[in-house]
């Protein structure tokens, strides 16, 4: 199954961007984009970008939106990404 997490941040010079980290497969990819008409491009993610996660996920499981199959997924792909 696919899942998908997506969130708004600001760089060091405040400038707004769009984080999404979709994962499938066993596989997670980061990607970022700038403004609306601009191409999605590769995000290496930070530890700050994993704690996201984490919480974003922790929110979806105990409104059954994300099975505690899937979070413990996401969990080692964060295991294994250290």
């Amino acid at each position: 199954m696919s899942m998908e997490f997506g969130w708004w941040e600001k760089d060091e010079d405040g400038r707004k961007f769009q984080i999404l980290a979709e994962i499938h497969g066993g596989n997670i990819t980061w990607t970022r984009k700038q403004g609306h008409h601009q191409p999605w491009e590769s995000h290496p993610p930070t530890h700050a970008n994993w704690e996201r996660l984490i919480a974003e996920a922790q929110r979806r499981v105990p409104r059954r939106l994300l099975s505690p199959r899937q979070f413990a997924e996401i969990e080692k792909l964060r295991e294994s990404a250290r």
